[in-house]
């Protein structure tokens, strides 16, 4: 036990100083950001859960005395929370008849997606506890990404049109100096500046889905690749699952109508549900990609397609993952694969 206590502060250090270069903005600082939760699911994995507890406890401790507290709490909320939640759930089993029965991949999957809406909401009231400057936040943010894209062209004044020209000088008088040459233009630069305004509104309406979204994809990875470290390390208690037959349950469905109707609730509510439905669709754009894999075995050309459909989704920059997801939650709903995954990987659900 004093062996795990030992190890998990060690990784809780080291995934803290891992978060806390993102502090120099620099490229390799945010790499190595990214990897922040790494150290954390591995001794979760190939120690125990209690180890990975102790990694969180210690980084959020370290950063909170040495940077500031709310670096502390962000770690924790952000990165090493979730981590040893995942880590819990991966290694959690139950004695059958049928033996040892690990945690079903397909709920665990589910997991992920709530726990990266989760993850997104608690960093989101620790930055702003008031919903109100969190919301002029990500406006500010909004507009300031369409500005990017669509810049505002140059207005033309009155005399701006006519500068330099004898008529212009002469009338210079009796115009308005303010006043526009065409009304035509300064109508079509208003409405533009009223179409940058909604994309805004709209776009800081689902950046919590996109957060979300990404946070899930990232923790999916993070969990695969820490397990695959582990296992390689002859660590890993439970067998590798078959991945392409996971399947998340029937549930999920009626939690991603429940966050959907959680969208249209006040406040943090509200955020908690578009965090909550970017969280799923990842999480069924995963399962899409698994059935996927799992429909296509045994057929001619298989690795051709799969080839064919991982460069779609990378030249598409991931606009493919939208069909993925309508494919996975299909797949939820008509629940074909599931009498395959329960043999392999766990009771049914």
């Amino acid at each position: 036990m004093a062996q795990h206590i030992g190890i998990g502060i060690g990784a809780g250090l080291v995934s803290a100083l891992l978060f806390g270069v993102l502090l120099k903005a620099t490229p390799l600082a945010i790499l190595l950001y990214l990897v922040a939760p790494l150290p954390i699911l591995i001794v979760g994995l190939g120690w125990s859960h209690k180890a990975a507890l102790w990694a969180a406890a210690a980084g959020s401790l370290v950063l909170g005395l040495v940077i500031a507290p709310f670096m502390g709490l962000a770690f924790g909320a952000y990165i090493a929370l979730p981590a040893w939640w995942l880590a819990y759930l991966t290694l959690l089993g139950r004695e059958s008849p049928r033996g040892l029965e690990w945690y079903p991949t397909g709920r665990l999957l589910g997991w992920i997606a709530a726990t990266a809406a989760l993850a997104f909401i608690a960093i989101a009231v620790l930055s702003s506890p008031n919903h109100a400057a969190f919301d002029r936040q990500l406006r500010g943010l909004a507009q300031t990404l369409v500005q990017a894209r669509m810049p505002a062209p140059p207005r033309a004044t009155g005399d701006a049109g006519r500068a330099g020209t004898p008529s212009a000088e002469a009338d210079g008088a009796d115009q308005d100096p303010g006043a526009d040459a065409n009304p035509q233009a300064q109508a079509d630069a208003d409405q533009a500046d009223g179409t940058r305004t909604e994309m805004a509104d709209a776009l800081a309406r689902v950046v919590p889905a996109f957060a979300a979204n990404g946070l899930a994809l990232l923790l999916a990875f993070y969990l695969w690749a820490s397990a695959r470290i582990v296992k390689i390390s002859g660590r890993l208690p439970r067998p590798w699952p078959d991945l392409p037959s996971t399947a998340m349950p029937r549930i999920t469905l009626a939690a991603l109508g429940a966050a959907l109707l959680m969208c249209f609730g006040p406040g943090y509510v509200g955020v908690l549900g578009i965090a909550l439905v970017g969280g799923f669709s990842a999480a069924f754009a995963l399962q899409g990609l698994a059935a996927f894999h799992d429909r296509s075995r045994g057929r001619p050309g298989r690795t051709l397609m799969l080839f064919g459909l991982y460069l779609i989704v990378f030249v598409t920059q991931g606009i493919a993952l939208v069909a993925l997801t309508l494919f996975g939650l299909a797949d939820t709903a008509l629940d074909r694969r599931r009498s395959q995954d329960r043999p392999k990987n766990s009771p049914a659900p």
